[in-house]
């Protein structure tokens, strides 16, 4: 049975790590440490200056109130160091992490500390449609049979693996691409008003370079791609 650490980047009470949790179940048993707040676009930050609070919040599941690569670094070094950790699985996050996302994601940052430490690891994340409802169940639907399937294959050493799910509005999608991560920039604008500046760029409107992961996810597949460090 494998023997699983499951974490985010949008807090331990979010719904997708929930959900994520609860179907993981199926696998194996489920290790949960997650951040104590959100930390979302807080990239590969780590805290060696401060102390970090723990907190377990019911039995195997934990909050610290540290980033997401904390929390890694956290549970395999420490909280659960007695126990053999055979993946980590970060996610499901609230939005996308698709081309240079990964950059910014604290959900892939999580996935490549388990790299970093030596643990294979898979970061999932469910793209957002604004004019959609969002249904938790539908994501660990998608979810699974992927996270299975790789699981399967393995991680080689100093690589791991980035899942973005589509949005659809008519249940899971069906189609799975492996491709690799866009290079183009996000929309990247500002909106100003005297001495202030906010980000006033589109999600939606980024480019999409042709075969790549924001093309696919865009246009209803759930895409995979294999990320090194």
């Amino acid at each position: 049975m494998l023997t699983i650490l499951a974490t985010n980047d949008d807090g331990w009470d979010a719904p997708g790590i929930h959900i994520a949790r609860a179907g993981l179940s199926s696998l194996g048993d489920v290790l949960v440490l997650a951040p104590a707040e959100p930390h979302s676009y807080c990239g590969h930050r780590v805290t060696t200056d401060s102390d970090l609070a723990l907190v377990e919040t019911a039995p195997g599941a934990f909050r610290l109130s540290g980033t997401p690569a904390d929390c890694v670094r956290a549970g395999l070094c420490s909280v659960f160091a007695e126990r053999s950790i055979d993946w980590v699985i970060s996610g499901i996050n609230r939005g996308g992490n698709l081309g240079a996302d990964i950059y910014t994601s604290g959900t892939v940052a999580a996935a490549r500390e388990a790299a970093l430490l030596g643990v294979p690891a898979i970061a999932i994340s469910q793209y957002i449609r604004r004019e959609l409802p969002l249904d938790w169940a539908t994501s660990i639907a998608q979810a699974l049979p992927v996270i299975q399937d790789l699981i399967a294959r393995g991680c080689e050493p100093k690589t791991f693996w980035n899942v973005n799910l589509p949005h659809l509005p008519d249940g899971p999608a069906s189609e799975i691409i492996h491709c690799d991560p866009d290079h183009a920039p996000l929309d990247v604008r500002f909106s100003r008003e005297g001495d202030l500046l906010r980000y006033a760029g589109s999600y939606q409107a980024r480019e999409r370079t042709p075969g790549r992961d924001v093309e696919h996810c865009f246009s209803g597949r759930i895409t995979v791609s294999k990320l090194r460090l």
